[in-house]
């Protein structure tokens, strides 16, 4: 919509424009503005969850678990290339633990856990 549209319509329908278009207006500019910092943010939990996956637990995840993006091939666990996980599925089998795989619920933070689970969703190829 042209910015003469907007002009008219504010003539027109003052009060409309005020309580419709100006909100939305002050949302979409929030978005294009926020949209960065989620990337950066995104990539930074990324590099975490790598670090995590590779050498940031004990045992690590490299140990057991075949990734490659990780450059990992644990004959343990999953093939999680194959498995593609989604980050919920990930985080659930880090809290809890599953079969020979212990919990990490007391030696990661949430933020961690997090990082990890969003790391082996995305690199496999899975869901977030």
């Amino acid at each position: 919509m042209t910015p003469l549209f907007f002009l008219a319509v504010h003539r027109s329908f003052p009060c409309l424009v005020r309580t419709t278009a100006m909100p939305l207006l002050a949302f979409a500019a929030a978005i294009v503005l926020a949209t960065p910092a989620i990337a950066a943010d995104d990539a930074a939990q990324m590099t975490l969850g790598k670090q995590l996956f590779i050498s940031g637990t004990a045992p690590s995840c490299a140990v057991c678990h075949t990734l490659q993006d990780a450059g990992t091939e644990g004959a343990i666990g999953p093939i999680l290339d194959d498995l593609k996980p989604t980050a919920a599925r990930v985080k659930k089998a880090v809290m809890e633990g599953v079969g020979v795989m212990p919990s990490f619920a007391q030696k990661l933070t949430a933020a961690q856990i997090d990082a990890l689970a969003l790391y082996v969703s995305r690199a496999s190829g899975g869901s977030h």
